[in-house]
């Protein structure tokens, strides 16, 4: 005997979400027969998606465009943090280890699959960097292999650019295959605070 086709339908999307697979989906669709509650849900998406705007300087998710931190005039302008998604923005800014400013990639590459920087959201901080905007490019993507992946593109997209910019990388004090959401205060502060410089050539002369 199958679902009716409503109740079905609602699996489905949930389904349709990273992580969830048939059983969570299945839980999460009865719960929501349960509650009175999930009547509103409908409208918070909407709404989610509506008014929702994605930064046209940094990448950012937020209610105005640019975006609350692109417009604080108290943070570092020339001091650039690149993260892969905006859930990092909100871990290193409740850290409050940070000063500058961010760009989000929206992303990380996968070794595996491979790919290139046309699946990553780094044309604008590339064109910055060219023009001189930038003092510093600090790479904080998570320290696994598609943080890896994505911060060895990220510098070789620099440097062929011919940017004029010092970039590093957040200090190895990070955990192996973590992610920056789930690390304290502590880890971060000190990860700042001992980010190398990176490149992949020679330095001249």
């Amino acid at each position: 005997m199958s679902y009716p086709a409503p109740l079905e339908a609602l699996i489905d999307a949930f389904e349709r979400f990273p992580g969830i697979g048939r059983r969570s989906a299945e839980r999460m669709a009865f719960f929501a027969l349960r509650d009175p509650r999930a009547k509103e849900l409908p409208q918070v998406v909407r709404d989610a998606l509506e008014r929702t705007l994605r930064c046209r300087v940094c990448g950012n998710v937020g209610a105005s465009d640019p975006c609350e931190l692109c417009g604080d005039a108290k943070r570092d302008a020339r001091v650039v943090l690149v993260v892969e998604e905006p859930r990092d923005v909100e871990a290193v800014e409740r850290a409050g280890v940070h000063k500058g400013r961010y760009f989000v990639l929206m992303g990380a590459l996968n070794p595996a699959t491979g790919g290139d920087e046309r699946s990553l959201n780094l044309r604008g901080l590339i064109e910055r960097a060219a023009k001189g905007e930038y003092d510093e490019v600090i790479l904080g993507t998570d320290p696994d292999a598609e943080g890896e992946a994505t911060a060895t593109l990220v510098l070789r997209a620099l440097e062929k650019s011919g940017a004029k910019v010092r970039v590093t990388r957040l200090a190895r004090g990070l955990p192996a295959g973590s992610a920056l959401e789930y690390l304290h205060r502590g880890i971060l502060e000190d990860a700042m605070n001992g980010r190398v410089e990176l490149r992949t050539r020679p330095q001249s002369g």
